[in-house]
């Protein structure tokens, strides 16, 4: 197992980094990596942190603005070279084919739910691990 895991969080509301960052916790499950979170507040700043590599996982808030998290994704899905899951926010549940029009691997709703996120994202550093190795 790896030292750590970097987790990208992207909103531009830093109420919603801070629950992210409640919500994981040391690590989101016993079985993965403790969890460094790297927060980002634009999208450009998404862009350079996921070229500069090292990321494992983003977390995107599909409601921040002006650029999405559902954009972003779409964006990071087409452009970087084998992108780190996406573990998408969304507003509604209704919202969930946008998700899936974005290619976002997972998504949980606002507000969140810690165990839910948790084990969104739990799994989804589980399968990174497995295709890193």
């Amino acid at each position: 197992m790896q030292a750590t895991a970097t987790v990208l969080v992207y909103s531009d509301n830093a109420h919603t980094r801070e629950q992210v960052r409640l919500a994981v916790g040391r690590r989101p499950a016993a079985d993965v990596p403790p969890v460094e979170i790297l927060e980002c507040a634009t999208a450009p700043a998404v862009l350079t942190a996921l070229e500069q590599g090292g990321i494992d996982v983003c977390v995107l808030d599909g409601e921040t603005a002006p650029a999405g998290g559902m954009g972003v994704c779409r964006q990071i899905k087409d452009e970087i070279f084998q992108c780190p899951p996406v573990l998408l926010l969304i507003g509604r549940p209704q919202d969930a084919w946008l998700a899936t029009w974005s290619r976002a691997d997972a998504a949980v709703t606002h507000p969140l739910d810690p165990v839910a996120f948790a084990d969104a994202l739990a799994s989804l550093l589980r399968r990174r691990a497995l295709v890193q190795a």
